[in-house]
């Protein structure tokens, strides 16, 4: 037995003497064997070998752009199958004679109608237009238990103001909006607005003065009329604003704070905001208040308070051709928004001298610009800036960021700590056109704005509202973002080891504990049109630009960013303070993403109001959702996201988007000017007028008699029988498969251009759980 023992010992030792990789070796060697011959076989037969077709190629970007290939193929045959269905084309050849609804409406919004325009008879219709007053009930018990008294202002004409006049109804097959909503708002979708009642007054009719005169234009001062206007009311506002207390008195804005701590000025210069000054604010003020006017002024023991007012910066640029109908569309604007409010609003053009090599900054200089690049009627509220002043103002920050590309908001930073009057200011693009009235839009978006809760904010505001998908904005919509989201929301400002928050706390720790009151009536430091959405991982040709926000310890790619394509946006003053800070000490996002990043990460206040957008085609809820809110959770953004490069085309028949086709289809036909085969006088004398309900176009460009109507007239004038001679008709300027098709990666100078009106990473959904040492750094897409 001994002798056994010793065997079964030795050979036990010589088996654990082995070495034991053999075995790990061999089972690793047989699995990669089997891989390959399975990866082998699918390449060969074509079959994916995952559940769900998941792809094994090396090549991410490849396995990227396969699946937005397939993305786009698939939206395509949609979208031409959508031809042949129900409400193709149903925007277009909507006329007076077609107006159904005409009076249902709520009893509010029936008290903002008068009693028919002058009693004046169109031709065109047999229809007659009433009177439209969207604003306040000025001067009624209720107004004066608040506010200081209302005084009417005088318009070009040297009479008080007037309302415009509209038509009651709705064309009967003009389509719900696929985005956004009328009831929501608290629109009146059930009026229609026709040219010639909307923009008469302003010059597409002959307007008589009050001696019975035609009105000379180029003779109205339009910022003495707004001067004197608010002169008239001065009682109701504050003449002056607060300091922008996030930045030291050496930093910012006007003579108190009139240069940036890191502003060279070893060249004897005086400080930036010094020279701004000194021609910003002599703007209107060589004829203001010639005239004896009425005023009211505020008594001592007044308890009334003080009413906010609001700057709309039309940002235009130096070369730039004013047409008939940008001219008309600007007097509405200062009229409607400005005039008739009593001064609630001031309109300014804020002109770009896009020749950075030209000093504009003498007096001889600035009055040359202003006289070569502005009409006359406008000069006095006309505002210039150059890129070489924002040089000067924000150093710190890199050549690319300063640049009006990527540095849209920086000339509105310096405006607004100039004008510390305005609490808000409106950045609206000159190729956008309200078909509507300006007051009762931009109204009807400041209040929705205001009644907003702040629980759930951010994530509503990361998607488009469908109300055909959503169902009820308050209710069903609320419910559901919060059922996708979970407990991933934001609430208050995240915690960025770069960023101190400077906006309000949240005033309980979790928005569980909040029954939807914080936010409600604190008006919203930035409304934006569409969805604020994240663009890391969207493919969005700008997402990755970010300058600063970083630290050893921090790196840019994951910093937390939103973005809103179209930069049409409200801000507070408080926001832009913000923004200025964060750029005088070289913080800075692309212009799209620029205020509503800062709202996020100082915790302030935004919203996506669901401004009514249409469509060229009967898109199902459920297909717009898919299409536009494809991302997690429902969202914008995300991979696959209609923002990004190349994806775009899906936007191509709406009526809101830089690349949509029916924003200038819909407002040429509107104008009276033909644009494919609709519109024109021959087309009005067999179906009628057009007219369209209240919404916001965007691109809208160059206003004119079209090709369309050049082609028409020149056939009609021709002196002979035989117009052989003439040119064809033109086809149409676009067509679907130029957006469908794929473009290239963009070049860098392709990015730059990516908006030609301004000729100017991956980490996961951003929660009260979520803190940056947990975010992975950025992706490259």
């Amino acid at each position: 037995m001994l002798v056994k023992a010793v065997v079964v010992k030795a050979q036990a030792r010589r088996v654990l003497a082995r070495p034991r990789t053999i075995l790990p070796t061999i089972a690793v060697i047989l699995l990669l064997c089997l891989l390959g011959w399975i990866h082998q076989e699918r390449i060969s037969s074509g079959v994916p070998f995952l559940k769900g077709g998941a792809s094994l190629d090396r090549d991410p970007d490849e396995r990227r752009e396969k699946e937005l290939a397939a993305q786009r193929a698939l939206f395509e045959e949609e979208y031409h199958q959508l031809k042949d269905k129900p409400g193709y084309k149903a925007i277009y050849g909507n006329t007076l004679d077609t107006l159904i609804d005409g009076n249902t409406r709520s009893a509010s919004e029936e008290e903002q109608l008068g009693p028919a325009v002058n009693n004046t008879i169109y031709s065109f219709t047999k229809t007659r237009p009433v009177t439209f007053s969207p604003y306040p009930k000025y001067n009624n018990p209720e107004w004066n238990a608040f506010h200081a008294p209302y005084v009417p202002c005088i318009g070009p004409t040297g009479k008080k103001v007037e309302d415009i006049g509209v038509f009651k109804g709705r064309p009967r097959n003009f389509p719900n909006p696929g985005f956004g909503s009328y009831n929501v708002l608290g629109l009146d979708r059930n009026l229609c607005f026709e040219r010639d009642t909307r923009l008469g007054p302003y010059g597409l009719l002959p307007v008589l003065n009050a001696d019975g005169d035609q009105v000379d234009w180029d003779s109205v001062q339009w910022g003495d009329l707004q001067d004197q206007c608010v002169e008239r009311n001065k009682a109701r506002f504050a003449s002056h604003g607060p300091e922008n207390e996030y930045v030291p008195e050496t930093q910012s804005g006007d003579l108190k704070r009139g240069t940036s701590a890191v502003e060279d000025t070893s060249d004897d210069k005086e400080p930036v905001m010094y020279t701004l000054k000194r021609f910003w604010r002599k703007a209107g003020k060589k004829t203001s208040h010639r005239n004896t006017v009425k005023t009211t002024r505020r008594a001592h023991n007044m308890t009334t308070r003080v009413e906010p007012r609001t700057a709309l910066l039309l940002r235009s640029f130096s070369g730039k051709t004013y047409t008939e109908n940008d001219k008309q569309v600007i007097r509405s604007l200062v009229t409607e928004l400005s005039l008739r409010s009593g001064g609630e609003f001031k309109v300014f053009l804020f002109v770009h001298v896009k020749d950075s090599d030209q000093d504009i900054w003498t007096e001889e200089a600035y009055q040359e610009a202003l006289d070569k690049h502005v009409p006359a009627e406008f000069r006095g509220m006309a505002v210039l800036w150059n890129e070489p002043a924002v040089d000067r103002m924000y150093p710190r920050l890199s050549p690319k960021a300063r640049k009006v590309h990527h540095g849209q908001f920086l000339p509105v930073q310096m405006f607004m700590q100039e004008f510390r009057e305005f609490d808000h200011v409106w950045n609206w693009e000159m190729d956008s056109r309200i078909i509507g009235h300006n007051y009762d839009v931009l109204a009807k978006l400041g209040d929705f704005a205001k009644k907003q809760p702040r629980r759930g904010l951010w994530e509503r505001n990361e998607r488009y509202y469908i109300p055909s998908f959503h169902g009820s904005y308050d209710s069903q919509f609320r419910a559901s973002v919060e059922t996708a989201v979970g407990r991933e929301t934001i609430w208050g400002a995240p915690s960025v080891p770069v960023v101190t928050p400077l906006g309000p706390k949240p005033p309980v720790p979790n928005p569980e504990d909040d029954d939807y009151k914080w936010g409600v009536g604190e008006e919203a430091d930035l409304i934006e049109l569409a969805p604020i959405w994240d663009p890391v991982n969207s493919g969005w040709v700008m997402r990755n630009s970010v300058w600063g926000y970083r630290s050893p310890t921090f790196p840019w790619g994951r910093l937390p960013r939103r973005a809103t394509i179209i930069t049409q946006s409200r801000l507070s003053r408080r926001l832009v303070d913000i923004m200025h800070y964060e750029d005088l000490r070289g913080n800075h996002v692309a212009s799209e993403m620029a205020a509503q990043t800062t709202a996020l990460l100082h915790g302030l206040k935004a919203v996506y109001a669901p401004m009514p957008v249409f469509f060229d085609r009967g898109w199902s809820g459920a297909r717009l959702a898919r299409w536009f809110n494809g991302g997690p959770r429902g969202q914008s953004g995300s991979f696959g996201s209609a923002m990004g490069w190349g994806q775009e085309g899906r936007y191509m028949g709406s009526t809101w988007y830089f690349r949509a086709y029916p924003p200038q289809r819909l407002y040429n036909n509107w104008m009276g000017y033909e644009d494919t085969e609709i519109g024109g006088d021959e087309w009005e004398a067999e179906h009628g007028r057009p007219c369209l309900p209240a919404m916001i176009l965007h691109p809208v460009k160059e206003i004119k008699p079209t090709i369309y109507s050049s082609w028409r007239q020149a056939r009609q004038t021709s002196p002979g029988p035989d117009s052989s001679s003439l040119p064809s008709p033109p086809t149409s300027a676009g067509t679907a498969a130029s957006y469908f098709s794929r473009p290239p990666s963009p070049s860098p100078s392709q990015k730059q251009s990516i908006d030609s009106d301004r000729g100017e990473a991956s980490h996961p959904p951003l929660t009260r759980q979520t803190s940056a040492s947990h975010w992975p750094s950025l992706g490259s897409r």
